[in-house]
């Protein structure tokens, strides 16, 4: 069997109108969703630090059903997602991360709501810490936290891709030329 940290790592870059983004999947599912416009050093060091000597390999064919389903859910015709994951974390992420996938699309949550709904009502700092260490970006919806005010606050994306995330769900579809 083969060590969790020597596994092969499927790239691909996927296009979608003016955004591109690296994703990336194990044999497991998928394990990384980049930020939009982001250079591929951002998934190699991200695949350095979680991975350590498991090597990329860009593979388009092997990403494609994740391809499917992430360019349904930017065209407005998808609204959850049923490709499976390999989320690596603590459990305490592991928990945090569940939770956003409870969001309904369309809707937010604040980062205390997400630590009432954990039953850890004091951690919302340690929340926020998971939910930036997310490393699905879209498919466990972490755009979907905003501060307790309503305002937008840090995403790993950048608040441009976390303010278009919202619109599209809240339109249906992401319009961007």
């Amino acid at each position: 069997m083969k060590s969790k940290n020597k596994q092969v790592i499927y790239w691909s870059l996927l296009k979608f109108k003016d955004w591109n983004f690296y994703i990336a999947s194990t044999s497991k599912g998928l394990c990384y969703v980049g930020s939009q416009n982001k250079s591929f050093e951002e998934l190699s060091e991200w695949a350095t630090k979680r991975f350590l000597g498991s090597p990329l390999v860009e593979d388009d064919e092997y990403l494609r059903p994740y391809v499917i389903e992430i360019t349904e859910y930017l065209e407005g015709e998808r609204t959850n997602f049923t490709i499976p994951f390999d989320s690596n974390g603590t459990a305490f992420q592991l928990a945090v991360w569940n939770a956003l996938c409870e969001i309904p699309y369309g809707q937010t949550k604040s980062y205390s709501d997400i630590a009432n709904f954990i039953n850890k009502p004091a951690a919302v700092r340690a929340v926020g810490a998971a939910i930036g260490a997310n490393p699905v970006l879209i498919t466990i919806p972490c755009h979907r936290v905003v501060g307790k005010n309503g305002a937008l606050t840090g995403y790993r994306g950048g608040l441009d891709m976390k303010t278009q995330l919202l619109e599209l769900e809240r339109r249906g579809t992401l319009n961007t030329e």
